[in-house]
């Protein structure tokens, strides 16, 4: 029996040794996987302590028609955002803050939990915070919170990214705090729109609603981009996600950090890339390059005397394949920054010389400023914004000192006639001066349904008047 007992082991042994050798990784595989898996995870835990949750509270423009309870709704939205110095700067997507009236941001359950280990003082995790400066035209923002001595990320160069390379995507989707997601970068320039200055970082690290405005990181741990938004047909994460480049990031935070805005040159062209077709239709000598369709009216290119229908061939002495090479590159360029063209007019080829100007504010910042208190005019179906010292910096070209700019309105209009357009300023209703929207209101508020009111407008620079009848 003894001998029959020690078989039996013995057999049992041999199967389980040929089982483990059947089933067990080789030990180089191993040791890879399981050194990845530990870097994945203290890239994680170091990074994470640096997102935060924000929580914003505001007003948007509604499109109900002429109901003054509705013109403005009240909104609420959260996202993410990443610490990016010890002393409170986030930087986080425009639209997680649009119109914010009251601002918190919640730190990292991680970080407060390792101050309470600490048993340090720590006023709580919700902690108030302040817009310093919006930039939507990259959809980024900068905002600040009152702390000291906060872990905080650095900038990755997004231009030495490859495809394929391994990143992280951190965020509270669908409010989900310190979560991480894990892929690799898709493409490392996508363009989405024809002619579009805007390139993105596509990755198939899982991004939702609510992961807007978190850091994209490399395996260094340090920002490549700032996760912003999704291709999706389901509403859900499709593996087809886009973040801002960290070369566009840094440029725009570093800008609103220190001067609360940003200074954008522009050339005051519209460009397109020549085609095929175009060439044939327009009889053009090249099937390749860059033509100008326009020239705005006293801009920079037109005083340097580019016309409409040159072809433009090279950018300081580089050869332009299509128009998104020059929108780039001038995007990048600061104001006053002056540029060499070099044009084919006919068969004339000729070198020009051209400075470029700032851009000017988007008008759309002005929805910024609204109330439901004071700016909405029911009986216009508009939000209305006095001409303040602030509103006179967006609009600096107006050719009166007060009167009230539309800032938003509603599509279907509570009266009769031409509508208003965001941006008109209004200036006068039946020839009584207004000098704010308290006047205008007033004015309206003595008017009855089918009363008549020529309101004078200047929109794009002119005057005129437009005749409405209230219903």
């Amino acid at each position: 029996m003894a001998g029959q007992s020690q078989g039996v082991q013995q057999t049992a042994t041999e199967a389980e040794e040929k089982n483990e050798t059947a089933v067990k990784p080789p030990p180089r595989s191993t040791e890879i996987l399981r050194s990845l898996s530990l870097t994945l995870e203290s890239i994680s835990s170091q990074a994470g302590r640096a997102v935060v949750q924000i929580f914003a509270r505001g007003y948007a423009a509604s499109e109900d028609p002429a109901n003054s309870d509705t013109l403005l709704t009240a909104q609420r939205s959260s996202g993410s955002g990443v610490l990016m110095t010890p002393d409170g700067y986030i930087l986080t997507n425009a639209h997680v803050v649009k119109g914010a009236r009251n601002l918190r941001v919640e730190l990292s359950q991680y970080l407060v939990a390792e101050a309470q280990e600490r048993h340090e003082k720590y006023a709580g995790r919700s902690i108030p915070a302040h817009v310093i400066g919006v930039d939507r035209e990259t959809d980024l923002a900068v905002i600040k919170i009152d702390r000291n001595d906060l872990p905080f990320l650095e900038f990755g160069d997004s231009d030495k990214l490859k495809q394929g390379e391994i990143v992280l995507a951190l965020g509270n989707p669908l409010g989900l705090e310190n979560s991480v997601s894990f892929g690799v970068v898709s493409a490392v320039a996508r363009q989405l729109k024809p002619d579009d200055p805007m390139n993105y970082i596509q990755t198939d690290a899982p991004i939702n609603p609510g992961n807007s405005g978190g850091p994209l990181v490399n395996a260094e741990g340090r920002v490549v981009g700032i996760n912003t938004f999704i291709l999706t047909q389901s509403g859900g994460s499709e593996g087809i996600g886009f973040a801002i480049p960290s070369a566009v990031a840094s440029n725009i935070y570093q800008q609103i950090r220190t001067i609360g805005h940003v200074h954008r040159a522009h050339l005051g062209l519209v460009v397109q890339t020549i085609t095929a077709q175009m060439a044939d239709g327009l009889a053009l000598q090249r099937e390749h390059g860059v033509i100008v369709s326009d020239v705005a009216p006293e801009g920079p290119a037109a005083k340097a005397g580019i016309l409409p229908d040159d072809i433009l061939v090279a950018l300081n002495g580089k050869p332009l394949d299509n128009a998104r090479q020059l929108e780039v590159s001038i995007y990048k360029q600061p104001p006053g920054k002056k540029v060499t063209l070099r044009v084919l007019r006919g068969e004339r080829q000729i070198d020009v010389e051209v400075a470029a100007e700032e851009q000017a504010e988007q008008f759309d910042a002005l929805a910024d400023l609204m109330d439901p208190a004071t700016n909405v005019v029911p009986q216009l179906g508009i939000v209305g914004l006095d001409l303040t010292a602030e509103v006179h910096k967006m609009l600096p070209d107006l050719q009166r000192p007060a009167g009230v700019v539309v800032a938003a309105h509603v599509a279907s209009t509570p009266y009769s006639g031409p509508g208003l357009e965001s941006g008109d300023v209004i200036y006068s209703v039946n020839r009584r001066v207004v000098e704010n929207v308290a006047e205008l209101r007033k004015m309206l508020d003595g008017m009855k349904s089918g009363d008549a009111v020529v309101l004078q407008v200047e929109r794009d620079g002119r005057l005129r008047y437009l005749a409405l009848e209230l219903e």
